[in-house]
């Protein structure tokens, strides 16, 4: 058996095992941090180091230092409270001043191990209790000789509640680490290839490892972090391009030849508007697509109002040009119904079929819509998940729009590769945009397209930040834009582990705003109100029937009334960035100028009140959503959690490591591109690692 055999053997031994850690404490680390082998512990990376070479002063701590450390002695023991109430005080001093050693748990072991004017050095975390400073269940070590003392950079490990209470806190973990490496007798075998290893400039694996968990100095800690972040966002990209190749060259898309009657009559007789350049760049690029002989799986982003479903008509009306059916699938009913609409608006002068599946189609015209897409006599189908149902069949789909991806399963969206005998284009599309980083990892292998311009004639959306105590000036304001014809959104929150509560809170808004605004009519809509009924209020609403909605999310995406000048976001700390200007997007819509009130309590905390900030400076949504990315991180974002995605990142930050990925991406490109099912010999390796990872396949190509 090889060297590198035997340690691969050792890094899956059982993490019960390894000295310090037992049946007990395996358990625990089972279930609290996915820890089960030495190589799972080798990766439970730290989150950050402190200097354990600085000795510090009593008289120097303040409330800015995270960690302290002091060296000197306990006058006295003192306890406090009993049963759980318990604690035990050692009243500590280096003769600069005292400070007080705070344990809750764990006092007998405590008063047995410490004692009184022996000379220890003291590490923890100093806070103020009764206007005494503390260190709540500190490190404590006897003293050491600066040549005793071990080097400066100590790792600091996250542990959880149920950790500490088991006594696996981070000094503990540190040990247990140190049991674990001290177990490998070898150095341990690469997990990147020679030449990627020379592409990334990055140092060993086996050095990596060591100096993240025990550094020798700054430099090797840098350079260990630099190779382990590299790694991790590398396989991620070379999962990847690897499946983006793999697809490219195996699945054949039906070939769109020309651009004929259908395309020429619309665009010369029936365009709404100007198309902006980008419009025209991105049906440039759909088209190249589909004459390819590739089937084509784009992701379209373009901010709210850019004019992405203008663009996914006219691919339409190409793949009908060319003798296939199209689809496109909204997530919600009023999304759909309102796409219909659009569409038959658009195509009533043209000879163009278009039909709306939904749930909410009856049975026979249900049994039409059937018998005409297997006929050909329907060349647009529309709809909702009713259009992923078995019964579903069409003459000849070769291209598949979906709308507002995110809101869709992937076992959902996969379905309509099944509408033909061999996958029709697909083009998804997104009014929340991504951050380059983030679609990368979440759609690395979509082809991405942007419509980053506004059509003509839109101005932008002034955003105003408003406390909730001075609502006066607000009411005013709504009452003088109703007065010039316009109309009104008031969005409250609908966050469903308070569902009744918000629910409660849309209910009195309601009636507050009636009785406030008398003279005008005011409609209400929720989630919970049947679709027909939703159908009614938007219908009444689109025909300025009444003048204010009252509503709670429903319409974030996709409803258009353009009249709609003023958006009140009630309660806006409760959204998130995207999910604000998402809200933002539904009024803006018409010629005129519009509004977004954010409403929010005075007390917010300094993240919030930067999100509004934000809010208020820009309406370009990439810039939000990069805004979003930094200050909530990847995994929280509107779309990634939906998708399927698990970003199972230890080390890596999308954020801060935006530079690292993409030269991961570079150099996974070089090397598909030399070596597509990595046969070569040197990159078994790489191979391997993979089939190590698949647990967290990236296979986005499959299900667009």
């Amino acid at each position: 058996m090889s060297i590198s055999t035997l340690i691969m053997n050792v890094l899956q031994t059982d993490i019960k095992f390894i000295p310090g850690v037992g049946p007990k404490k395996a358990e625990i680390l089972n279930k609290e941090i996915d820890v089960f082998t030495l190589g799972d512990l080798l990766r439970w990376y730290p989150y950050r180091y402190v200097d354990r070479s600085r000795m510090y002063y009593v008289h120097e701590i303040d409330g800015s230092m995270p960690y302290i450390q002091l060296k000197g002695h306990i006058t006295t023991f003192e306890t406090f409270g009993e049963g759980r109430k318990k604690r035990l005080v050692a009243h500590f001093t280096d003769g600069t001043g005292f400070v007080d050693l705070v344990w809750f748990q764990g006092i007998s072991f405590i008063e047995s191990k410490y004692k009184v004017n022996q000379e220890y050095v003291v590490f923890g975390k100093p806070s103020i209790f009764g206007n005494k400073w503390n260190i709540p269940h500190p490190e404590m070590d006897t003293y050491m000789t600066e040549a005793d003392r071990p080097d400066g950079l100590m790792a600091m490990y996250n542990t959880t509640e149920k950790m500490k209470n088991h006594y696996l806190n981070s000094k503990a973990m540190q040990k247990i680490i140190e049991n674990g490496l001290g177990m490998i007798k070898e150095r341990l075998p690469e997990s990147l290839s020679d030449d990627v290893i020379k592409s990334a400039n990055v140092i060993p694996f086996h050095d990596a490892i060591e100096n993240i968990h025990f550094p020798k100095n700054p430099i090797l800690l840098r350079d260990a972090e630099f190779r382990l972040k590299f790694e991790e966002l590398f396989y991620i990209q070379l999962n990847i391009v690897r499946y983006m190749s793999d697809r490219k060259g195996k699945l054949n898309g039906f070939i769109f030849t020309k651009v004929g009657e259908y395309l020429h009559s619309f665009y010369e007789k029936h365009l709404p508007f100007q198309l902006t350049e980008a419009q025209k760049r991105v049906i440039r690029e759909i088209r190249q697509d589909a004459a390819s002989g590739e089937q084509m799986n784009r992701l379209l982003q373009g901010d709210v109002g850019s004019g992405k479903t203008l663009v996914a008509l006219m691919c339409m009306l190409i793949a009908l040009d060319n003798g296939f059916q199209s689809c496109l699938m909204a997530p919600t009913e009023i999304l759909a119904s309102q796409h219909f609409e659009t569409f038959a608006k658009m195509l009533s002068d043209m000879n163009v079929n278009v039909a709306l599946l939904t749930g909410s189609t009856k049975k026979k015209e249900r049994e039409a819509i059937h018998a005409g897409l297997l006929s050909g006599e329907i060349h647009i189908l529309i709809g909702t998940h009713a259009l992923i149902e078995d019964v579903v069949q069409f003459n000849n789909l070769g291209f598949v729009v979906i709308d507002e991806q995110h809101r869709f399963g992937v076992a959902q969206r996969a379905k309509l590769w099944s509408k033909n005998n061999q996958p029709p284009h697909v083009l998804v599309m997104t009014a929340t945009p991504i951050p380059r980083t983030l679609a990368m990892t979440v759609y690395g292998d979509l082809d991405v397209s942007i419509i980053d311009e506004l059509p003509p004639g839109r101005k932008p959306v002034q955003t105003l930040h408003r406390f909730d105590k001075k609502r006066g000036a607000m009411y005013q304001f709504i009452r003088e834009q109703i007065q010039l014809g316009r109309q009104i959104y008031i969005v409250y929150p609908l966050i469903e582990e308070s569902e009744k509560i918000d629910l409660q809170n849309l209910e009195d808004g309601h009636k507050q705003i009636q009785k406030i605004f008398p003279e005008f009519t005011v409609v209400k809509m929720h989630g919970r109100m049947k679709p027909a009924e939703k159908e009614e209020v938007m219908q009444e609403f689109v025909a300025n029937k009444a003048q204010i909605m009252v509503s709670t999310t429903v319409i974030e995406v996709g409803v258009n009334v353009p009249n709609a000048s003023v958006m009140v976001i009630e309660s806006a700390q409760r959204f998130g960035l995207s999910q604000l200007h998402q809200l933002r997007g539904r009024v803006g819509r018409g010629a005129e100028q519009s509004y977004c009130v954010l409403i929010t309590p005075y007390e917010l905390s300094q993240d919030t009140r930067r999100r509004m900030e934000i809010m208020t400076e820009s309406n370009d949504g990439f810039v939000i959503a990069e805004a979003d990315l930094k200050l909530r991180g990847p995994g929280d974002l509107e779309g990634t959690q939906q998708s399927g995605v698990a970003f199972s990142l230890r080390i890596a930050d999308l954020v801060r490591d935006n530079a690292i990925l993409f030269r991961a991406r570079e150099i996974a490109e070089e090397l598909i591109e030399k070596d597509p099912k990595l046969e070569q010999s040197e990159h078994k390796v790489l191979k391997q690692q993979l089939s190590r990872l698949s647990g967290n396949r990236y296979d986005w190509g499959r299900i667009g």
